[in-house]
């Protein structure tokens, strides 16, 4: 069970802290209104996020009951969908820092324009779908993982967007250089996809 958990809380961690769409809102609004005022986005966004988490978790756990066997399919698809996230995070393109800043951005996101951005976000949904068919769905009693894995990504997902909020402006200017970001999302898309094969081996 202790090796459930802290995969969970690296595969959240790196989930929270990739560039995406949500991470590049926050740190643009913060670059140009501060941390305050991204806050109604962070929150919006985090309660979003852990709603998909529950929603995937009991949904497919409702369908399991009907078909058992999918557990397995979705473990692998889950992994294989992982595996190809951690390519595409150590192949990513270089970017320069002025991408954080919207040039039109007026006014900062509001709460439900967090959630939105988040609830219409694919990638959200893949990942938690991913996380729920390797941590959650595979073990019993199955309610406790899903509690599990909805809090602790309830706690990245703030912690990840708050820190993209808070050091926006710093991260555009540390990876400034295109070694900095090759170096960095080399690390990451290894770290993730370490964590995928982790969680194989002990299932």
């Amino acid at each position: 069970m202790t090796s459930i958990f802290i995969s969970m809380f690296v595969f959240s961690l790196i989930g929270a802290i990739s560039p995406g769409p949500v991470n590049i809102i926050a740190a643009s609004t913060g670059a140009n209104f501060g941390f305050k005022a991204v806050f109604p986005h962070i929150i919006g966004a985090t309660i979003s996020y852990t709603l998909i988490v529950l929603v995937m978790g009991v949904g497919l756990n409702q369908i399991l009951t009907i078909f058992p066997q999918f557990t397995a399919i979705l473990k692998y698809l889950g992994a294989t969908f992982l595996v190809y996230m951690s390519y595409k995070i150590a192949t990513a393109a270089s970017f320069e820092a002025d991408d954080f800043i919207a040039d039109n951005e007026t006014k900062p996101p509001s709460f439900i324009e967090g959630m939105l951005s988040q609830g219409l976000n694919p990638k959200a949904w893949m990942v938690s779908m991913s996380g729920v068919g390797l941590f959650v769905l595979p073990n019993t009693p199955t309610y406790i993982y899903i509690m599990a894995f909805s809090v602790i990504s309830f706690f990245f997902c703030f912690f990840g967007i708050g820190t993209w909020a808070a050091i926006g402006q710093l991260i555009g200017r540390f990876l400034s250089t295109k070694k900095r970001q090759i170096s960095f999302n080399v690390f990451m898309g290894l770290l993730l996809a370490s964590t995928v094969v982790s969680i194989l081996m002990s299932s």
